[in-house]
């Protein structure tokens, strides 16, 4: 599908709120459609930084921008508990979802240790996370076993305590504060009482969803018991950004096919276009690779800190990359003509002097674009 071919297909003719409501659409990917529509955004940053201080300081100055922030957690160097408890309160305060770029690629009984456990811990505050499928359709398995067993965690508690005692404290046969059971051979023994208490706990203050209310008046609590999503989903890395990639062909048509046998947790994919086909089709597009030029037509005037003369050729536009292998493409080509739904932005953002004035610049092409897709064409009102 190249082009405006891709709006062939009718998810790319209905607007994000429609499409949460098809029947298709699992929970997580419907609170992210009504998250975008509300928050008139469909962009997410890539952070690419060193350091949890950095990292808390991109998700609090762009997180009212953002629908998504995407995390590189094993190049934190001081990645910590604190880091995901502080993650976790600015996401659910600025509402976006947490996509941790693991590119899981391994068999299946390892991905599940490196989702759920080591020092990262990916599925204690990862929304989305991505795969790639070249070790078999077991690894989408794998991750989907594994998330079923992390999310009851996000849910109240049911404790249950059983406690026994003495019946009779007056001793006998067997001592001081043992009954004895007479006229049987079981004399001596001890007979206790058992008592058995089962309660409910509330969720931990962490861990507690907040209510996330939507434009059109309803809210995530229909999806999952609570405001911030507690389910987990899984992006299949279908295509690549990078120049001379691998995958491409038959690789993207397994991907598609997997994603279909497992539509309950494969919420889309990474890719450079929309890969719906078929009419049940509604997967979510994240688009990587996607930059702007400078506003200002002089180097010097750039929102980019520019730091080579490699980089200095990508902002003028002389070259579509960045000299080591990345592919960058603008957001309206993207978005309207390639039919993907949220872009993904790093370096364009990042190395700005104003990040937050240069993330409303990315949000408002792409939802602009997103507009002119619908056939809405560019409003008259800034966005």
């Amino acid at each position: 599908m190249a082009g405006n071919a891709s709006q062939a297909h009718h998810a790319l003719q209905r607007s994000f709120l429609a499409r949460a409501t098809l029947p298709s659409t699992a929970p997580l990917a419907a609170f992210l459609f009504r998250l975008m529509d509300s928050k008139r955004s469909n962009l997410c940053v890539s952070a690419d930084v060193r350091t949890t201080a950095e990292l808390l300081a991109l998700a609090d100055e762009l997180g009212s921008s953002i629908v998504v922030l995407k995390t590189h957690a094993d190049t934190i160097d001081d990645f910590s508990e604190a880091t995901i408890q502080n993650l976790k309160d600015i996401a659910r305060r600025e509402k976006f979802l947490l996509f941790e770029d693991r590119k899981f690629g391994d068999i299946g009984s390892t991905v599940q240790r490196q989702y759920t456990a080591g020092p990262l811990r990916i599925a204690q505050w990862a929304s989305l996370v991505n795969a790639h499928v070249f070790p078999g359709p077991d690894i989408v398995r794998a991750l989907q076993s594994a998330a079923a067993e992390i999310e009851p965690r996000f849910s109240p508690a049911t404790t249950t305590h059983i406690a026994a005692e003495p019946d009779d404290a007056s001793g006998g046969r067997g001592g001081p504060g043992k009954p004895r059971i007479p006229g049987s051979e079981a004399d001596g023994k001890i007979l206790s009482v058992v008592t058995v208490e089962t309660r409910s706990e509330p969720m931990p203050p962490d861990r507690r969803p907040l209510p996330i209310g939507f434009k059109d008046g309803s809210d995530h609590r229909s999806h999952s018991g609570g405001g911030y999503p507690t389910q987990r989903a899984l992006l299949l890395l279908a295509e690549m950004s990078s120049k001379g990639n691998l995958l491409t062909g038959a690789y993207t048509e397994q991907c598609m096919a997997l994603a279909r046998e497992h539509r309950d947790f494969v919420l889309g994919f990474i890719a450079q276009r929309s890969l719906n086909e078929d009419v049940d089709d509604n997967f979510i597009t994240l688009t990587p690779g996607v930059s702007l030029p400078p506003e200002s037509a002089s180097a010097s005037d750039s929102a980019l800190t520019l730091d080579s003369e490699e980089q200095q050729k990508v902002q003028r536009g002389d070259v579509d990359g960045d000299g080591l292998g990345q592919q960058y493409n603008p957001p309206r080509r993207v978005v309207l003509e390639r039919g993907s739904d949220i872009i993904i932005v790093g370096r364009g953002i990042l190395h700005a002097k104003d990040r937050k004035v240069e993330a409303e610049r990315y949000r408002r092409e792409a939802w602009l674009a997103y507009q002119d897709r619908l056939g809405k064409g560019r409003p008259s009102t800034a966005m």
